[in-house]
């Protein structure tokens, strides 16, 4: 996995299938928002809970490597420029984070409606409730799917 790159990104290549990843990218997220005083403890937590989704999807959904970039940035919601799935922006701070895993496969997540019984299907369920802004970016070679959290001073 690569390494931090200044001082408000992180960015983070997955190897395919390598779930201990999820735990060290909390690890470092975690990191990231502390050291910039990002957010309050709930929406940390909530940072963290929605990347870890993502980061689990991409790989447990893919066979190949994926990348995590969370980047702490200023001004207003982006509105996600190029996205195919998208909730309005309800960003309130003048700082944000957002999250952005990439996989390298064309096929594009499906948000599902699990029933009472089964284990997964929640995860981007998760994101689009408690993401304030989401949504999937087609690549040439993949997608990139994205999140956006409104936190406070960074």
């Amino acid at each position: 996995m690569a390494a931090q790159r200044g001082d408000s990104v992180l960015n983070k290549r997955l190897r395919k299938a390598d779930l201990t990843a999820v735990a060290d990218v909390r690890e470092a997220l975690r990191d990231l928002l502390s050291r910039r005083s990002w957010g309050g403890s709930d929406q940390a937590d909530i940072a963290e809970l929605l990347t870890s989704e993502l980061v689990t999807n991409a790989l447990i959904h893919t066979d190949r490597d994926a990348e995590v970039t969370a980047t702490l940035v200023g001004g207003r919601g982006s509105g996600g420029r190029g996205t195919v799935a998208q909730a309005p922006s309800r960003v309130p701070s003048a700082y944000r984070l957002r999250v952005e895993v990439r996989d390298f496969v064309a096929r594009r997540p499906v948000l599902r409606r699990p029933d009472g019984e089964g284990t997964g299907g929640r995860g981007l369920m998760l994101v689009q409730s408690l993401a304030d802004a989401w949504g999937v970016r087609p690549l040439g070679a993949g997608k990139v799917v994205w999140f956006e959290l409104g936190g406070g001073p960074a």
